[in-house]
């Protein structure tokens, strides 16, 4: 799986609500021209083909050798991002645009699952079995959270080299890990 640790100039250039969205588009629907995505996201081409350019600039999207103008193809050019708590201390900007972020994709989150609630009861039964929602607590210290998420990336790296069985639908796996008691610190 294709992963970026973005640094503290890809973090600010991703914290804005259409650069966020761009990607996403074209992670979870593949490759595009600005017009296409345009008319997805319900903004200009002028704007799309703007923000897209921007993301390019932080290697967070690649053009595609297709087309030509603002009808040239643009791709996610990796699976996956991320930072680092580190790399963002004492930085104020970079620590607005990982807040930022990080409220975006959990409201994402949130929206996704309501919608899929909303339509879950007209999918087949066992789709509605495997898709499931759970949540596990455990007494973790650092080094076994992140040994456990680790744990849970090569499972999901696994899953994504298998080819796709009959009637398989792109799914959207989010794992969550954080303390019960926020406010209890060590």
């Amino acid at each position: 799986m294709e992963h970026i640790e973005l640094d503290r100039r890809a973090l600010r250039v991703l914290a804005h609500p259409l650069r966020a969205r761009l990607l996403s588009e074209l992670r979870l629907r593949g490759p595009a021209n600005a017009t296409a995505l345009a008319e997805r996201l319900d903004t200009n081409t002028g704007a799309t083909s703007y923000h897209l350019r921007k993301l390019a600039e932080v290697k967070l999207v690649v053009e595609t050798g297709e087309g030509h103008g603002k009808e040239r193809f643009w791709a996610a050019a990796q699976e996956s991002h991320g930072w680092g708590d580190a790399l963002i201390a004492g930085d104020p900007d970079a620590l607005a645009a990982s807040d930022w972020l990080l409220k975006h994709y959990f409201q994402q989150f949130v929206e996704r699952a309501l919608r899929w609630e909303q339509a879950r009861q007209n999918w087949p039964v066992p789709w509605q079995e495997a898709a499931a929602a759970s949540d596990f607590i455990v007494d973790l210290n650092p080094e076994q959270l992140e040994a456990l998420m680790q744990e849970l990336y090569v499972v999901l790296q696994r899953y994504k080299e298998i080819a796709p069985g009959k009637g398989s639908r792109q799914v959207l796996v989010n794992l969550f890990a954080m303390p019960t008691e926020p406010d209890d610190l060590p």
